[in-house]
């Protein structure tokens, strides 16, 4: 369990808000427990009278503290939108593991608003060396993620785009991009990915297939953030506690994995 101190909601101020994409905003604060946040952790974000949701933390180390970054998809998230520099929220943790870094030859891929926890770890790669290529997915290309700003980091030839429409970059599907690029063999001794589970299961398949070691972070409904409630269990894995990044070794013998997923109420539906 994590310390009491880390589960009592601390509020915080927001001191900037960037708009990354149409659908998608970083809020910048201070918060001594999440600058010590290591790549992968979450966070859970308490908004009085709406909800408490899990969010990634996208940023640490800068002027402005730490970042979380949001996409617009309900009502919790909208009301994050709407925040301007001033307002207030509550934050508890950081919870969870966290990726674990390797050196030389690496790929990052990273599908939608699945970037957000893979921009800190593609910045501790580099600052320890390692040589991350990194795939970054979307829809359209007006939705590529941090894709300007991972490219400052890696340079500009180990940034693939990869969007379904075509408006950017290589038309088709992060994994398909993956796929090619392991094909052709050139010894990377990691893949580090987040994103949609349906994504994450065409990793994982592929890590297992060209026998590579994966690391995926995976996104689930998480209530309570410490192990209590298990609305996030996956095949007897809490992955508010024992995730949320979980290696292709276990992940290959989970079976929900990519084909069942738990709604708010409980009920399991597939994918």
């Amino acid at each position: 369990m994590p310390p009491v101190s880390l589960n009592k909601p601390r509020i915080v101020k927001v001191l900037r808000v960037k708009e990354e994409t149409p659908t998608i905003k970083s809020l910048f604060f201070k918060d001594d427990y999440c600058l010590k946040a290591k790549p992968g952790q979450f966070i859970m974000v308490w908004l009085p009278g709406v909800d408490e949701i899990p969010m990634s933390i996208s940023r640490v180390g800068l002027k402005n503290g730490v970042s979380i970054t949001v996409k617009l998809v309900g009502e919790a998230t909208k009301k994050l939108h709407s925040m301007v520099r001033g307002d207030i929220f509550g934050v508890r943790g950081p919870y969870g593991n966290s990726f674990k870094i390797f050196r030389g030859r690496v790929l990052v891929v990273g599908g939608g608003v699945g970037m957000a926890p893979l921009l800190p770890l593609i910045q501790r790669l580099k600052a320890a060396g390692g040589k991350p290529t990194v795939i970054v997915g979307a829809k359209t290309g007006e939705e590529l993620l941090f894709f300007k700003e991972i490219r400052k980091i890696v340079g500009g030839k180990n940034v693939l785009a990869v969007t379904e429409d075509g408006s950017i970059g290589v038309k088709g599907l992060a994994s398909e991009v993956l796929e090619n690029l392991l094909r052709k063999g050139s010894g990377y001794k990691q893949i580090y990915a987040c994103g949609p589970e349906p994504m994450l299961k065409k990793v994982l398949d592929l890590a297992l297939k060209y026998e590579v070691q994966a690391q995926l972070s995976l996104e689930r409904y998480i209530k309570c953030g410490v192990g209590l409630c298990g609305s996030c269990m996956v095949n007897g894995f809490r992955v508010c506690r024992d995730g949320p990044v979980f290696t292709s070794e276990v992940l290959a013998g989970v079976r929900e994995f990519g084909v069942l997923r738990r709604e708010s109420s409980g009920r399991i539906v597939r994918f």
